[in-house]
């Protein structure tokens, strides 16, 4: 029962959440407000699950003095900390006046920003790396990143300015990325939906049983 009861359950509230698209009755709409209401407050019990399991982890390296014990205890220290001001606030913390406001809009954002500036090095390192020119797939791949890397700044304009309007680096990537970049990604994105739709018929069936936390 340990196993045939979760598989029960999956199946058949699979099916119901499957029937909520297709029957727009208020007999099945209701109940399946209902539960994904539920599932809302299982991901925000799993948040809770998530910072405890943070906390356990950090702490037994700080105790153990890890090499980098000072980087989880400021972690620590500010998941605490920004825990306590939560609760203390309550439903205050979007207001201006409010420290958890403070805290995301001077050191949150700020060090977001920083993380999206350093990851522009690694992107140009990667993109290095991958766009060495072996084939001709792999020129064309080169080119239209060129182009498109130069034509979403200002420098790019200034190059191309003395060719007509369709022929600029500007123009051309913005046909890159409306075009051949949207029709590959609109293929990709279908083939990602009918992935998941067979993961879910997978699931809903039985035939998937990875998330019972073991083999068949």
């Amino acid at each position: 029962m340990k196993r045939e009861l979760p598989l029960l359950l999956t199946a058949v509230i699979g099916m119901f959440m499957l029937l909520s698209f297709f029957v727009p009755h208020h007999v099945v709409s209701v109940p399946a407000d209902y539960l994904q209401q539920c599932a809302v407050i299982v991901v925000a019990f799993g948040y809770v699950l998530g910072g405890a399991n943070a906390l356990r982890v950090n702490l037994e390296g700080i105790a153990k003095r890890q090499p980098d014990w000072p980087y989880k205890a400021v972690l620590v220290a500010a998941l605490v900390f920004t825990v306590a001001i939560g609760l203390k606030e309550g439903r205050r913390w979007q207001e201006s006046s409010t420290v958890s406001m403070f805290l995301y809009n001077q050191l949150y954002s700020p060090m977001q920003s920083t993380m999206f500036a350093l990851l522009a090095f690694f992107i140009a390192s990667a993109a290095f790396r991958a766009f060495r020119i072996r084939t001709v797939e792999a020129g064309l791949l080169a080119l239209a990143a060129l182009i498109v890397m130069l034509g979403r700044v200002p420098v790019g304009d200034m190059m191309t300015g003395w060719l007509p309007e369709p022929l600029r680096l500007g123009a051309l990537q913005d046909w890159i990325m409306n075009v051949p970049q949207n029709a590959a990604k609109r293929a990709i994105l279908m083939g990602a939906a009918l992935g998941v739709m067979a993961t879910g018929l997978r699931v809903i069936l039985g035939i998937e049983r990875s998330y019972l936390g073991g083999g068949d």
